[in-house]
Formats: structure tokens, C-alpha cells, sequence
């Protein structure tokens, strides 16, 4: 029995989120009909590093999987995504540990949140960009940034509490701009249920004025999520890679 690593990348807006669910199509459901239609086993569990949101996308999901397929690893990929839409498709896959697990393995994660900052929305970017129509003061943003980074309880920035601790190391957050898009670049070692996306709706906020940029220490340490900003929306929100 093999276990085997793949490295995923899919753009998530047809889809339920990552993790099979009753209510739509999940990433997650897709591979793991396509893996075992390439390895002839019917029951493929595929275990991923965490689950993202209906609409959210990943350039470097990774997830794991048993086989006892003789199939080389790296002729894996181009198997699956034969039997993948064109919304999903397997970059890499390499044989593992019998003890790599994607999910308790995983020692950190990197996301982008991505916020176009024109007047008028754009229809190629509407997928994986939220609109923001008001200009944004990056600099504020920035500033107000520097206060995420380190060990805090992040509970400021959870939806959905699940009575679990709710400390977290953020390593590095910096704020991006390339044309009219602003990007968020997050790193930290675990995140909270839309934690990335209510650091996001809080730091808009701040670009837009609605809040001082030095006001993000004291919100944080209020450990009360009424107080942060809104939970951006799922399409601007990108999986980029996870660290082992």
C-alpha cells in the first residue's frame, strides 16, 4: 500500500467548497471519482490539508491518498486530470510516508486575498477578485497589518467558535498592490474558520477609513468577533501553498 501526496490547484466558484457535502459538487468528490477511475479502487479517501469555503480557490492544495496502484507517481497528474473538469487539475504527486497525513502534517499555510480597487466591477476578474469600488489607503492597511503578526488569540476573527483554542502564530502579512488589484498575503502556522477572510473585511475597512489603523491591537485582544470587520467574499480568497 502506497501513500501518495498530490499538490491541487482549482478555481472553486462551481463548487460546494473543498470537502464532500450533501448540498453541491466538492472538490474533494471530483478527485476522488477521478483517482479511482485512473487506480481501478472504488473507495479513494482523500484526506486534504483543510477544508476552503464554497467559491475559494487553491494554486497549491495538497491531499493525500492510500493505493495500491503500480502506477508511477509521476505519471499520476496526467492520469487524473484526464478524468478531472477543467476547473481542477493534479500539478504533482510524489510518494510519501506512510506517516505524511496532509492535514496534521501540515506546519503552515500561505493565502492571498485579492480586492480589486476600481469604480466599476470587472467581469474577467469577478471570480477571483472582490470589488471594492471606494479607493482603498494601502498604507493605512499596511500599518494596521504589522498588529497581526505574531501569537494571538484570534478569536476577534472566527466565525463559527467551536469551543477549541483559538490561538494562532501569524508570520508574515503584507499588503500587495499590482495595477488596481490589492493583495493580502497571509502566513501563519493554522487558521481559524474564515479567519483570513475577517483579517480581509477588517483591513478594507481600514482602507476605506471606517476604522483607525492603530485600533487593531486592542480589537484583537477583545477576543469578541462583533467587533472586526465583515467576512470578505469567498472568490477573492486563494489557497497558495501549504509547508511541511
Amino acid at each position: 500500500m502506497r501513500n501518495v501526496k498530490l499538490t491541487i490547484e482549482y478555481e472553486g466558484s462551481g463548487y460546494a467548497g473543498w470537502q464532500v457535502q450533501t448540498n453541491g459538487l466538492s472538490i474533494q468528490e471530483v478527485l476522488q471519482v477521478a483517482i479511482a477511475a485512473v487506480t481501478g479502487e472504488p473507495e479513494v479517501k482523500l484526506i486534504g490539508s483543510g477544508r476552503t469555503d464554497a467559491g475559494v480557490h487553491a494554486a497549491g492544495q495538497v491531499a493525500n491518498f492510500r493505493t495500491e496502484t503500480t502506477i508511477p507517481a509521476e505519471a499520476l497528474p496526467h492520469a487524473i486530470n484526464t478524468k478531472l473538469p477543467d476547473d481542477v487539475a493534479v500539478l504533482a504527486a510524489e510518494d510519501v510516508p506512510e506517516g505524511f497525513h496532509a492535514r496534521y502534517s501540515a506546519k503552515g499555510k500561505t493565502y492571498r486575498y485579492s480586492i480589486l480597487n476600481r469604480r466599476i466591477r470587472s467581469p474577467l476578474a469577478r471570480a477571483r477578485t472582490a470589488l471594492v469600488s471606494r479607493p482603498l489607503d494601502v498604507a493605512a492597511m499596511r500599518m494596521a497589518a504589522r498588529d497581526i503578526v505574531g501569537e494571538h488569540d484570534f478569536a476577534a476573527f472566527q466565525s463559527k467558535p467551536n469551543g477549541k483554542p483559538s490561538v494562532r502564530t501569524v508570520t508574515g502579512l503584507t499588503v500587495e498592490t499590482v495595477g488596481e488589484q490589492i493583495d493580502v498575503l497571509i502566513t501563519g502556522n493554522g487558521f481559524l474558520y474564515n479567519m483570513v477572510r475577517a483579517i480581509a473585511g477588517t483591513l478594507i475597512e481600514v482602507g476605506l477609513g471606517k476604522r483607525a489603523p492603530d485600533s487593531l491591537a486592542e480589537l484583537i485582544r477583545s477576543c469578541d468577533r462583533s467587533r472586526a470587520g465583515p467576512t470578505a467574499p469567498a472568490q477573492g480568497l486563494c489557497l497558495l501553498e501549504v509547508k511541511y
